[in-house]
């Protein structure tokens, strides 16, 4: 449970770094469109602390962690953290108007999109775990 506590713990100050650091380099550069920082933010809340204290409060109920749920929780970091860093690439990018060409910008939606790919199919083995644990309570 303490891993769980301490993963929202971190993405909720990467949460507020990311919303800062999206205020503040956007107003630093005076860029008024909007860009793909605004995610960042949203993102560590939603899925980083949100995600992990919804886990801890299951974990404290069913115990449900084991081997194969810590493998796939390991593959929700590494998701997830992939997918803001890439959002906060393309959102440099963005307000630095700095022109990429189509195989970079390819590169970087490839890479996001391997990013939710693992966020998503990590969801889906962590919620077996869930649901086996749940099975086994009953």
């Amino acid at each position: 449970m303490k891993k769980y506590a301490n993963s929202a713990l971190v993405y909720a100050i990467l949460a507020m770094v990311g919303g800062v650091f999206y205020r503040e380099f956007t107003k630093f550069n005076g860029f008024t469109g909007t860009t793909s920082l605004g995610f960042v933010h949203a993102h560590y809340f939603a899925l980083g602390m949100i995600g992990f204290l919804l886990l801890l409060l299951l974990e404290k109920d069913l115990s449900f962690t084991d081997r194969s749920v810590g493998r796939a929780v390991a593959a929700y970091h590494v998701g997830l953290n992939v997918t803001a860093g890439m959002l906060v690439v393309r959102g440099v990018t963005q307000v630095l108007d700095i022109a990429l060409t189509r195989g970079a910008s390819a590169a970087i939606s490839g890479i996001a999109g391997l990013g939710h790919i693992v966020l998503g199919v990590s969801i889906v083995l962590i919620l077996l775990g869930v649901k086996r644990a749940v099975a086994a309570a009953e």
